[in-house]
């Protein structure tokens, strides 16, 4: 799935007419999101452009390969919003990057509001991805890990 801004498809919209709704689709649509696959192939993308494998992914997000391949796919869904962000902490993800898999999958994206997501931002932004670390930040700050218990 490629990158347009979204300001700019809705610079796109303002005035459009009904028309012209047709050409807007045909020639936006790899810009779209596009159901349940649009998380994967977003997460692909992704992972492609920093040359991370998937299995790579999986092992450090602590989950078998099986698994972390059913939920990518949405062949499983989860509503454990930690282990998205695992993923994509494993896959070196931009505070950007995070949130939009976030929000792909259904779910609320990295907000600074919140205490514990700006722990979780600071990380990401200063590219803390050990989990170890993440997880001593977050309990000094007295928040729960991320990473489950064993």
């Amino acid at each position: 799935m490629l990158k347009k801004p979204t300001d700019e498809l809705n610079n796109l919209l303002e005035n459009m007419k009904p028309d012209d709704l047709d050409s807007y689709l045909s020639d936006n649509a790899k810009y779209m999101t596009e159901g349940p696959k649009a998380f994967y192939y977003y997460m692909k993308d992704v992972l492609d452009s920093k040359n991370i494998k998937l299995k790579d992914v999986y092992s450090f997000a602590g989950v078998s390969e099986s698994y972390g391949s059913k939920i990518l796919s949405q062949e499983k869904h989860t509503t454990d919003r930690d282990l998205i962000i695992r993923f994509c902490i494993a896959g070196h993800f931009t505070w950007d990057e995070t949130s939009r898999a976030l929000k792909l999958y259904g779910m609320n994206e990295l907000y600074a509001k919140d205490p514990r997501d700006a722990c979780i931002i600071v990380a990401i932004k200063n590219r803390i991805y050990n989990f170890s670390d993440i997880d001593e930040l977050l309990m000094d700050k007295g928040f729960p890990k991320l990473t489950p218990d064993e």
